[in-house]
């Protein structure tokens, strides 16, 4: 059985999250740096953070790490490599990366390079001088930064965000992974009564009733190492029983998701059916200002509308100030807003209890957390 050296990759903020989930799946020298989680495991593990990743965006086998300062350097380090030991005499390996702040700065002469350095070391074990590469695909990435490379294969295909229960989204969607990231934060449990009153196509609600039940997201989707050769096809079939095996179905989280737009309400309760949490969420079309919950306790989680989505500052600056006025503080409430305005404590009328910072794609944010009353 293989033990492989793996990384995720992700943006900054994201690191906590990933680690403890990957340490709670039973993966070896896990260790969080700035943008990325390195651990060690077999396929068992390869797998399993696949299927159950939350936070994650891919699962990259890291191959070879080295310095070099010129081509010639790159080729050889990169030719050393026992590539074979992945990739088929028929497999695709086409190559891409970056380079950043080193002095191999084209990331095209690069990315040319280690194609052909893969190629030498694929010929020194296969005695051919031609590869067809119509097999499966082993995605070589590269990373060079500060004259330190990293070269990688994607396990994963698709960014795992992408689960499948979002084929269509509203503009300016949140990503799934930074909604689930939310929920984590803002300690979401499974007896919770979670509220997202400004729903959108429904993302926070269905991710928080994923965490709640314990599903795995990536369940029901493919990923590029199902194909390959030199991990055996059971090993993903074990791991989805396993998965399913962990689901909780005695809980009693429920959610209620609102939004002004009805065809945002009516993507959501699309996206809710196909993730299968439809049960757990109660969706309605309201406005903010008519916010009135039900339930003596709750967790509010929320990514609303921002200068960059409405085109208009002033008019996020005005929603702002009606949530400050809506969420107050009380016993048994916290309420987490996601907002890149800046000036957002101002406009709300109170300082966060605690801040975090997170990406909305490129777009960096704050994760506003009050709790305290």
């Amino acid at each position: 059985m293989s033990n492989y050296n793996m990384c995720v990759p992700c943006l900054l903020g994201m690191e906590k999250p990933i680690a403890d989930e990957i340490v709670g799946m039973g993966a070896d020298n896990v260790e969080a740096e700035n943008g990325r989680v390195l651990f060690s495991g077999d396929e068992h593990i390869l797998a399993r953070v696949n299927i159950c990743s939350r936070y994650s965006e891919r699962v990259l086998i890291l191959t070879g790490h080295f310095e070099a300062h010129t081509f010639d350097e790159l080729f050889e380090n990169t030719k050393k490599i026992r590539w074979a030991d992945y990739i088929g005499m028929k497999d695709k390996f086409p190559v891409k990366g970056y380079c950043l702040n080193s002095d191999l700065f084209s990331v095209r002469d690069c990315q040319a390079i280690i194609k052909k350095a893969v190629v030498e070391s694929l010929k020194s074990r296969y005695r051919t001088d031609w590869f067809e590469e119509t097999g499966s695909l082993y995605q070589i990435q590269f990373s060079v930064f500060k004259n330190d490379v990293s070269l990688f294969i994607d396990t994963s295909g698709t960014a795992l965000h992408k689960r499948g229960y979002r084929p269509q989204a509203n503009a300016a969607p949140i990503k799934e992974t930074l909604a689930a990231a939310m929920c984590y934060f803002s300690h979401l449990r499974d007896y919770h009564t979670l509220y997202d009153p400004m729903c959108g196509s429904g993302t926070v609600a269905v991710e928080g009733a994923l965490l709640a039940a314990n599903i795995a997201p990536g369940i029901n989707r493919e990923f590029t190492a199902e194909t390959w050769r030199n991990i055996n096809h059971e090993v993903w079939t074990e791991e989805r029983d396993r998965a399913k095996s962990l689901e909780k179905k005695d809980i009693s989280f429920f959610c209620f998701a609102s939004d002004i737009d009805s065809h945002a309400v009516n993507t959501a309760k699309l996206n809710a059916k196909r993730a299968g949490v439809e049960k757990y969420i109660k969706f309605g079309v309201s406005d903010i200002k008519d916010f009135s919950p039900s339930t003596e306790k709750g967790t509010v989680i929320t990514n609303p509308p921002y200068g960059e989505r409405l085109s208009d500052i002033k008019s996020a600056e005005k929603l702002y100030r009606e949530m400050g006025k809506i969420f107050i503080p009380k016993k048994g409430w916290s309420y987490s807003i996601i907002a890149s305005d800046e000036d957002f404590e101002k406009n709300f009328g109170r300082k966060a209890d605690k801040r975090r910072k997170l990406y909305n794609g490129m777009i960096k944010c704050q994760l506003y957390m009050y709790f305290k009353y």
